[in-house]
Order: structure tokens, then C-alpha cells, then sequence
């Protein structure tokens, strides 16, 4: 029997409805830093309203974007977290594979910590300590009063993200780069991190960061600024450049290592996936991420007033990515 062209296309309209009903949950992926902001929102989502409980998953900034710009479907992730912005290459890479609408949302800040567990020595380290104390092309200290005699004499280890984690690029731009112009011991054209065994890359789960710092007192971490506001019982911050890493000195700019933080929205699957936009719209909004947000009390630097506003009138607008964020 043959089918007319009109038949084929309503089968095939009926086949993808159905593709579409097949997940009722939002799916999210991304940064580890955005992950517990993420699963609270999702968690208040999933009570006050009639959707389901959006899945959250800690996959890391880079690969969170990768599996987000990898195609459209309800196979493909509706929402990617991110520690760092989106790079022009993977909006690009986005752009290749069909997911042309895009909304980019900024959720507030964060600064990026080095601690260690509280029994252990109490460190105060300036941004030249840590690049001498971490660069591949440096001298390659094998313990702190190497790098200088006031630290302690104790093995340098750091635990860290891998590649993979916006919070690894941002401490590579934030420190190693800005650091490497404060020394003359290392090299700032092509620097890089030790992978002698110095800097141990701990993976994507930054409370797993935490718990090994609380088994090894003499390591210090490297995460973001909540883990350690949330674990305040077990580490403490190291003080850089005489500044701590506080709420106070993060939101008033004087700890210098800081970043924003972002989460990406894919358009098309609006409307498909039930939830996507009233999720978007409540972890953009003041009862979320205001000042006096139920973020702030994980750990969340608040975005200001007016970047608030805009923010809430970008998501809630639907306003694209237009690829000159870049310019």
C-alpha cells in the first residue's frame, strides 16, 4: 500500500510528539561549581510547582557544553552550567550541530579558593608563591619554604580540577597567567600547570576535593568559593595576597580571584521539555539569586541590583546569543 505525501508527514509528526513526551524531566549538566546552586533551585522547582524534579549532573563546564552543543533532541541536555562563559569555539561548535538559539543567563559570582583542612598549617600565599610553586616551566619546587622560606617545609600538593572544569580555566587566567608577570623565575608565553605529581587532578566532584583535604591536613584545594563556605567546619581558606577569602571581600572586589557564573538554555527544546523556561525563570529570579536569595545561603555572590534586572529580562525575554558577546 502506498502512502500519500500528506500520511507520511503526519506519521511523522505523530513520531516525533512521541520523541518529544518521552522525558518529562529537564535535564541538566555542567559545571561542579554551579552544581549544588543548580540542584537547590531544582529541588524548590521540583516542590512548588507541577513539573518534575529537572536532573542535575556535575559533568564539568567544558563537557557540560559539549554534551549541551551537541545536537538537538530530547537525547541532548536542555540546559548546560557553566563556571566560566561559553567560548566563541564552542558557540560555534553549537551553531555546526543545529543548536542555533541559545539564551545565556549570568547567576552571580563566584571566587575560586585554596584551602586546606583546618588541623593542618595556616598558609598565606600571594599569587607569584603559587605560580612558582605550580608552574611547569618554573623552577618546580618540591616543598613550599622552597618557594619561600617563610611557608612551611612541607611537601607541595595541590589537589585540583582537571582540563575539563571552568574553574581550571579560570585559575589558569586568574592566577597562572596573571601570576607568571609577578616573577622572573617563570616564563608567562605558554605556561602551564606541573603534571609531575605536585598538582593532582582530583576530577569534577569537588566535595570529593574536600574529604581528601580532611584525610591529608598538609594538601591544600583548589574549588570554588561555596565548598569552602559549606565545609567551614572541616577547611579553611588561605589568604591571598593578604586578602581572605571571604563573602564580604569577594562581593566587594577585593579578593582578586573571582569569576561569573552562567547557565545556557537551549530554545528549541522549550515547549518540548515541559519546565524548561519556568525553571530558567526561577533560578534567575530575586527569591533565587537576590541578594536575600535562598542561593546566598550556599554560597552564591549575588549578581547586583541592576544586573539582576537585566538578567531577569534576558531570560525571561528569551533574548539569543547573537555570537558578538566575544567583541
Amino acid at each position: 500500500m502506498k502512502l500519500s505525501r500528506i500520511t507520511i508527514l503526519a506519521l511523522a509528526v505523530t513520531i516525533a510528539a512521541g520523541a518529544a513526551s518521552a522525558r518529562e524531566q529537564i535535564r541538566i549538566v555542567g559545571s561542579s561549581t554551579v552544581f549544588p546552586f543548580s540542584t537547590a533551585v531544582a529541588e524548590q522547582f521540583g516542590k512548588t510547582t507541577d513539573f518534575a524534579t529537572p536532573v542535575v549532573e556535575s559533568t564539568g563546564s567544558g563537557g557540560g557544553i559539549k554534551l549541551f552543543c551537541a545536537g538537538v533532541g530530547t537525547a541532548h541536555p536542555d540546559i548546560a552550567n557553566s563556571s566560566r562563559r561559553m567560548k566563541a569555539k564552542e558557540f560555534a561548535m553549537c551553531q555546526d550541530n543545529g543548536v542555533t538559539e541559545i539564551v545565556e543567563s549570568l547567576i552571580g559570582y563566584d571566587g575560586i579558593v585554596i584551602a586546606n583542612a583546618n588541623s593542618g598549617p595556616t598558609f598565606a600565599l600571594t599569587l607569584e608563591q603559587i605560580v612558582i610553586a605550580l608552574a611547569a616551566n618554573g623552577p618546580m619546587p618540591s616543598t613550599w619554604d622552597q618557594v619561600d622560606p617563610s611557608l612551611p617545609a612541607i611537601a607541595i600538593e595541590v589537589l585540583g580540577p582537571p582540563p575539563s572544569s571552568g574553574t581550571r580555566d579560570a585559575f589558569e587566567e586568574l592566577v597562572m597567567h596573571k601570576g607568571c608577570k609577578l616573577t622572573d623565575l617563570v616564563e608567562c608565553e605558554g605556561v602551564s600547570i606541573r603534571e609531575d605529581g605536585v598538582f593532582v587532578e582530583a576530577g569534577e566532584n569537588d566535595n570529593l576535593i574536600v574529604s581528601k583535604l580532611e584525610a591529608n591536613p598538609n594538601a591544600l584545594g583548589i574549588f570554588g568559593f561555596s565548598f569552602l563556605d559549606q565545609n567551614s567546619d572541616v577547611i579553611k581558606g588561605t589568604s591571598i595576597d593578604g586578602v581572605e577569602p571571604t563573602f564580604e571581600n569577594i562581593v566587594g572586589g577585593e579578593y582578586e580571584i573571582a569569576r561569573s557564573l552562567y547557565f545556557y538554555i537551549k530554545v528549541a527544546h522549550i515547549g518540548v521539555i515541559p519546565g524548561i523556561a519556568e525553571y530558567a525563570a526561577e533560578f534567575s529570579s530575586e527569591a533565587a539569586a537576590g541578594e536575600e536569595g535562598y542561593l546566598t545561603d550556599k554560597g552564591l555572590i549575588p549578581l547586583f541590583e541592576d544586573e539582576l534586572a537585566q538578567n531577569t529580562d534576558r531570560v525571561k525575554g528569551l533574548k539569543l546569543m547573537t555570537g558578538d558577546e566575544w567583541n
